[in-house]
Parts: C-alpha cells; sequence; structure tokens
C-alpha cells in the first residue's frame, strides 16, 4: 500500500476521534493504528515519516 493511503487512512481516523478532543483524538487514532493495522502497514507509515515525508495531520476538534 502507497504511503500516500497509509497517511491518507490515519487521517480518515483522526477525523473519526476528532470530536473527542485533541489529546483523546491522538491517543484513539494511534489505539486503532495499534489494534487494526498490518504490522507492514504501521512500519511503512512510520519509514515514510521517518524518510521524511508528510506524516498524519494532528485530529482537531470540529472548528478549529
Amino acid at each position: 500500500m502507497s504511503p500516500d493511503k497509509l497517511v491518507y487512512m490515519a487521517n480518515q481516523i483522526g477525523k473519526f476521534f476528532a470530536s473527542q478532543g485533541p489529546d483523546a483524538a491522538v491517543a484513539g487514532t494511534a489505539e486503532h493504528i495499534k489494534k487494526f493495522w498490518d504490522p507492514r502497514m504501521r512500519a511503512a507509515i512510520f519509514r515514510h515519516v521517518e524518510a521524511g515525508g508528510a506524516g498524519p495531520r494532528t485530529p482537531c476538534p470540529p472548528g478549529h
């Protein structure tokens, strides 16, 4: 799966949790990825970010 697709998916997860506030959204997104993403997907997004690629956005509550 492409790094751009993984970042997109992580951002979609973050949008889902955004209404819970920034701290809970980050924790919820991380927990979801930890529980449900294949280890190869996690490794790929980490490699992408470590290489300077764009990472997931920090979730913000609606209206921010």
